[in-house]
């Protein structure tokens, strides 16, 4: 299965050997694999009408093997993965006692094994944490794996991989081997839902890295870096984190609410699992303080803002800014965790920039709760 020890430099990409590559910023999270390749405006147009692949190799990757792993996993995290069929995925979160986000990953259950692949920086703690709590069930969280991940984003994606020899999976989530025989060995490839209509994750052995990057490039996908990633996620308004959320964040507050079907991160309508109750009560009775949004920043602004700044209006902070990235059609975007009272027509500040909330993104809450219902009814309201 290819298990090697945490010595791994999962910041060490071959990759960035290749003509043109310039590294990811060394604090960036993505940093050790290239940010573009000399072109970033036409590596994210590559990744809209034609194809491109990207190299995100520093993505932590684990496997839980076991005959009750996902039986298990149900149990302590917030997505309902009991009974999910083999060669499908599922976006999943680890949430502390209070209902905060801790981790966000991604698992696809193939040949008998669960794979994991999460956030570099906070990899170690999440397999750290699931081997604390196997206790008696029969599932083991392995050491980290020596798999790679590659993306292909693009109209195109599905005729890449099959020139290169890959199969392309229809449904969002579902995956297949890379290998004719169908051996998980070789690696495998899922269809994500997301950034964009046609994005593929290929989960390869690290050995065969620079050979399935090679291959995909040759069958005409245009090699990207992280920035277009960036900003193709950004423009769907999918959170990454640790970097568009914070110590406080709740599911509700960043759109990982919903089942496999939906896209979403958090079951509404599974066992109890580690806050649980949070994510019950905002659900039924309440509504997120906080929720994400798309900002349009000034581009004639004298510089950028970063990660983590505050977002003021009329001097007053209203939120936290996420993501900053320059897209090749909306220019200068960004996320942010804005409070969720702000009139969307706010007029905003973030760092250097004047900042305006995309009305388009601002989610709809004129739906009735359930248990707001139930208590209006009781009330004779």
């Amino acid at each position: 299965m290819g298990f090697v020890s945490d010595s791994i430099d999962s910041n060490s990409s071959p990759l960035l050997t290749l003509p043109g590559a310039v590294p990811s910023p060394e604090e960036s999270p993505d940093s050790g694999v290239a940010w573009h390749y000399g072109n970033p405006f036409g590596e994210q147009r590559g990744a809209v009408a034609q194809a491109a692949v990207i190299d995100r190799s520093n993505r932590f990757v684990f496997a839980i093997t076991g005959e009750e792993r996902l039986t298990w996993l149900d149990t302590i995290s917030s997505q309902r993965v009991k009974d999910l069929p083999d060669g499908t995925s599922a976006e999943n979160l680890s949430l502390d006692i209070n209902g905060r986000v801790e981790h966000h990953f991604v698992q696809t259950d193939i040949g008998g094994v669960t794979w994991i692949d999460t956030e570099a920086a906070s990899g170690p703690a999440l397999l750290a944490f699931l081997q604390k709590m196997v206790f008696w069930s029969k599932a083991e969280p392995r050491e980290r794996a020596d798999f790679a991940v590659i993306s292909l984003l693009g109209a195109e994606s599905s005729a890449i991989l099959q020139a290169a020899g890959a199969p392309a999976p229809e449904k969002f989530y579902d995956a297949a081997s890379l290998d004719d025989t169908g051996s998980i060995d070789a690696g495998f490839v899922r269809r994500m839902p997301w950034p964009g209509a046609h994005a593929f994750d290929l989960l390869v052995p690290r050995a065969a890295l620079v050979d399935w990057f090679t291959r995909l490039r040759d069958a005409g996908a245009v090699p990207a870096g992280t920035w277009t990633y960036e900003a193709l996620r950004v423009e769907s308004i999918r959170p990454r984190v640790g970097v568009d959320t914070d110590v406080k964040t709740i599911p509700h507050e960043v759109r990982w609410i919903g089942g496999v079907s939906e896209s979403g991160a958090v079951h509404l309508e599974k066992g109890c699992y580690r806050g649980q109750e949070t994510v019950a009560r905002v659900h039924n009775l309440g509504r997120p303080p906080r929720h994400l949004v798309l900002l349009h920043l000034d581009g004639s602004a004298d510089g950028r803002p970063e990660t983590g700044e505050t977002v003021t209006a009329g001097g007053r902070t209203v939120g936290r800014l996420g993501t900053v990235v320059d897209h090749f059609e909306l220019g200068p975007i960004a996320l942010a965790l804005l409070k969720r009272t702000i009139p969307v027509d706010t007029e905003l500040v973030a760092g250097p920039c004047a900042a305006s909330i995309d009305p388009d993104s601002v989610p709809d809450y004129d739906d009735v709760q359930a248990g707001r219902a139930a208590i209006d009814r009781l009330k004779g309201r």
